[in-house]
């Protein structure tokens, strides 16, 4: 563990540069894993921040341009896009601009999240404004949890972290099945 802790700490700029890389394509655990990381002093808590609010905000950003220019063209090459659109709008139509909120944290959510808004009708300076809040939320939620519970999973993992990895692994995998179901569901309630 310290070897691996030194070399992030002597790589600390690439690692600054991955983590915004990663949070730019999608929204995993990284950004917590960042923030065990400052708080065990191996990374800057400005650098992390940044990297993480600006590869969120940025990625949606981008993916929302590209459904607003390419979205009708993207749908028609790709019919599952359409599909993925499609549950997007109606998961916005029900949850209002809360869903810009929301689609960060399920997993493979936030790849397509923006997909709908982009080819819908909301204004680029309104999604802009929401998506920044969203961002800085999601960055303070992920990198914060880190922060403050850095001492604790250090220590677990130290301990050999087996048992708690897979009782972790259990409840992220349940409340993504249950996730997914209630999207299936809430896809054949509109459906009809």
């Amino acid at each position: 563990m310290d070897a691996i802790l030194y070399w992030i700490e002597i790589n600390a700029t690439l690692v600054y540069v991955v983590l915004f890389g990663y949070c730019l394509l999608k929204s995993g655990a990284l950004p917590l894993f960042a923030g065990v990381l400052v708080s065990s002093e191996v990374l800057l808590a400005l650098p992390v921040i940044g990297a993480t609010f600006l590869g969120g905000y940025l990625g949606d950003e981008i993916r929302f341009a590209l459904a607003r220019r390419y979205g009708e063209a993207m749908q028609r090459r790709w019919p599952r896009t359409k599909t993925w659109v499609a549950r997007g709008n109606r998961l916005l139509e029900k949850y209002g601009t809360a869903y810009i909120f929301l689609y960060r944290y399920p997993k493979g959510m936030r790849t397509i999240g923006a997909l709908p808004l982009g080819t819908g009708h909301m204004r680029w300076r309104v999604f802009t404004w929401l998506n920044a809040a969203s961002a800085a939320l999601w960055c303070a939620v992920l990198v914060g949890l880190g922060y403050v519970f850095g001492n604790v999973i250090i220590d677990a993992v130290e301990d050999g972290f087996g048992f708690v990895s897979v009782g972790l692994l259990i409840v992220f995998v349940a409340m993504g099945w249950f996730a997914l179901r209630r999207m299936e569901r809430l896809d054949a309630a509109t459906s009809q």
